[in-house]
């Protein structure tokens, strides 16, 4: 089920034996557009205050309680590696939680086989490749230049062909997979009262240093796309409505 990103950010963490903290932002990996780590604030019993989990650990969630279950302990994600998530996250902190979880590591053959873009025909030309199944060879302490945060990345101002059309509000998430398919973008500013949806398809080329996400259409493409509201269920009828509509534009709009 796709749903917001803020619709499931605030959700409460339940170990098995108690409850951990609340879940405060998401890691995704901009190269195959999946989330890879949950960050859970713990309040104070934790030293960092903030930690580190694969949504492979998650139960069911529980949405009138607005809460996951996760098949470890307290004391377990007390113990996890030490992490700053102010600071970048290296791929060796990543590699060091996956081996202390003993869990097999997102960047495993054949992982990518099964992710949005790579099984449904929807891979986004110039943007999502693959990662080599082998981590790239960098320093310890170097960040993953692949992850991004869902909240820094919220607010990216979005261009289309021929003018700006908003900013980025919010990512709308495959809930069973944690891929993102769509952003959420306010075009306020451009046409009042007005959200739209658009797809990572449509995404020509992103400037992470300048905040700024470039498309493939023009404005006139989006205005006259497949109508969108919160209150709408985007299910895959909605999403074959949606590409079908996006594959018959040009580069520059409608004809």
């Amino acid at each position: 089920m796709l749903r917001n990103a803020s619709g499931i950010n605030g959700y409460s963490i339940f170990a098995s034996d108690g409850h951990v903290g609340n879940i405060r932002d998401f890691l995704f990996d901009d190269v195959c557009w999946v989330v890879r780590w949950l960050v859970v604030d713990t309040g104070r019993w934790h030293a960092n205050h903030r930690v580190l989990l694969p949504p492979s650990v998650l139960g069911h969630p529980n949405r009138a309680k607005r809460e996951f279950a996760v098949r470890l302990t307290i004391q377990e994600i007390k113990n996890s590696p030490a992490i700053d998530t102010d600071e970048p996250i290296s791929q060796q902190i990543e590699s060091n939680i996956y081996d202390y979880y003993r869990l097999v590591p997102y960047w495993g053959v054949g992982h990518y086989l099964r992710r949005y873009g790579f099984s449904g025909g929807l891979e986004l030309p110039g943007l999502v490749r693959p990662r080599e199944a082998k981590i790239p060879e960098i320093g310890p302490h170097s960040g993953d230049p692949h992850l991004r945060s869902i909240e820094s990345v919220t607010g990216y101002h979005v261009h289309a062909l021929d003018g700006d059309i908003g900013h980025v509000e919010d990512f709308r998430l495959e809930d069973a997979d944690w891929s993102v398919h769509y952003f959420v973008v306010d075009s306020r500013n451009w046409w009042p009262e007005k959200k739209v949806l658009v797809s990572l398809r449509s995404a020509q080329s992103i400037d992470w240093k300048a905040r700024q996400i470039d498309l493939d259409v023009d404005r006139r493409a989006v205005e006259d796309g497949p109508s969108y509201n919160e209150t709408m269920i985007v299910d895959r009828n909605y999403e074959k409505h949606f590409h079908s509509y996006y594959d018959g534009i040009g580069p520059s709009g409608p004809p």
